[in-house]
């Protein structure tokens, strides 16, 4: 109220007065020689559409407008571009709006500190809702981990946004992410061109319950299945069930079967008690331990669990790769697979043999796609996902509207076009 009084009365002065920095007259339109500044991110923005989820100019928020954003993870490139973008929207609507110390508008970036941790998350998203923010705007790492929390912020006035990731809540108001189906169909394309169209390939995949990984598998296959008939998806490899993964290496280079190490897990576990119990009719046996499994098998478990605890991922990742002696290609459907597929490549001398492409592009991607060790990346807009989820979040505290979904955008970067000045700025370290 108080801005657009004083605009008013600087406008009558200026009509009354005809002062020249008021003044309509010619000299506004002489070219000095400047440029306006266009800020290094600007092609960040340019790429999320609708356009209006980069605008704050419609933003009028309250002094002290809370809103509080949560990741999936602090420490990777992709999530530090994630953070950036979300405090340039928070300085930007504060600079536009001369808010500053308690009238600032708080924008709160939280994540998990190491990796994709789901009970940390939901931890901090309790945290913040005992803050009663404004809105919450939230990557899941699990898309149905959250119901009750959603539930009850709802109850408590505080609406919910979506970015990075789908969820399968029905409250949420807006989601600004990847179009992650079009962008591993474009991932896939790109490497059954690679290994001509024919052969097998493998799927390395950060978790089994997030929204973007479920969709960028279902349609990465789904690509392959109906467009490409001489490539085949031989091992899809999930890193949060790696461990299981590992046990089952162990077993396989023991010379244990999977039935056997199903069945005598069951037993450690109590499930197979009752059985074994039926099958000796009820006559304990000497060689049985008090709880149903025999020693030998206790010993055998003992050595799978002790030769799996020694596997790194990497180790785990060439295991699998290895069962498949005609391999052609492996995609790794985010930063951390990508670069795990192509350590595991490398340490199985086969770089030049396998084609390694995959999702995103920190130094680390950056540097591998330079030296042959990847050989694409479908490149997402971090900074611009980061910049479109507070404006959307922005928005629904204002109740002005939102659509459903904001697709940031994405670009296909390889040793051909990386130095191009189009893709340039969607790169990031």
């Amino acid at each position: 109220m108080k801005k657009r009084a004083v605009t008013a009365v600087l406008l009558a002065v200026c009509m009354v007065t005809g002062i020249c920095g008021c003044s309509s007259g010619k000299d506004e339109d002489v070219f000095t020689g400047d440029t306006p500044d266009v800020p290094k991110w600007q092609a960040n923005l340019d790429a999320v559409s609708p356009a209006v989820y980069t605008n704050i100019d419609d933003l009028d928020l309250e002094p002290g407008t809370y809103i509080s954003v949560i990741g999936k993870t602090e420490n990777s490139s992709y999530w530090k571009q994630v953070a950036a973008g979300v405090r340039q929207a928070a300085d930007d609507i504060n600079e536009r709006l001369g808010y500053s110390g308690n009238d600032a508008v708080k924008v709160l970036f939280n994540a998990p500190a190491d990796n994709e941790d789901i009970d940390e998350q939901v931890n901090i998203l309790d945290e913040e809702m005992a803050r009663y923010p404004d809105v919450i705007a939230i990557a899941s790492i699990d898309e149905n981990a959250s119901e009750v929390q959603f539930d009850l912020a709802i109850s408590n006035g505080i609406p919910i946004v979506a970015f990075d990731s789908g969820n399968s809540y029905q409250g949420i108001q807006c989601t600004c992410m990847t179009d992650n189906s079009k962008a591993a169909v474009t991932g896939a394309q790109k490497l059954c061109e690679a290994v001509g169209e024919s052969g097998e390939v493998a799927l390395i995949v950060p978790d089994s319950v997030s929204g973007n990984a479920k969709d960028r598998v279902a349609a990465f296959q789904q690509e392959i299945t109906e467009n490409h008939p001489g490539v085949s998806v031989v091992e899809t490899i999930y890193m949060d069930q790696i461990d299981q993964f590992k046990r089952s290496a162990a077993a396989e280079e023991l010379g244990v079967s999977a039935e056997e190490l199903a069945a005598w897990t069951a037993e450690a576990s109590g499930e197979g008690e009752a059985e074994s119990a039926a099958a000796a009719d009820g006559d304990a046996q000497e060689d049985d331990s008090q709880d149903g499994i025999s020693e030998e098998a206790r010993t055998r478990l003992e050595d799978i669990d002790s030769l799996a605890e020694s596997m790194s991922d990497e180790d785990a990742v060439v295991y699998y790769l290895q069962k498949h002696p005609d391999l052609k290609g492996c995609f790794g459907t985010n930063d951390e697979t990508v670069l795990l597929g192509a350590q595991a490549l490398r340490s199985m001398d086969k770089t030049e043999d396998i084609v390694m492409m995959g999702f995103d592009a920190g130094k680390d991607q950056l540097d591998a796609l330079a030296d042959g060790s990847i050989d694409g990346l479908v490149v997402q807009n971090p900074f611009g996902m980061g910049y479109a989820a507070v404006v959307a979040a922005a928005r629904t505290v204002l109740e002005i509207g939102n659509e459903a979904q904001v697709d940031t955008g994405f670009v296909w970067v390889d040793a051909d076009n990386m130095e191009d000045e189009n893709v340039q700025p969607m790169l990031y370290e």
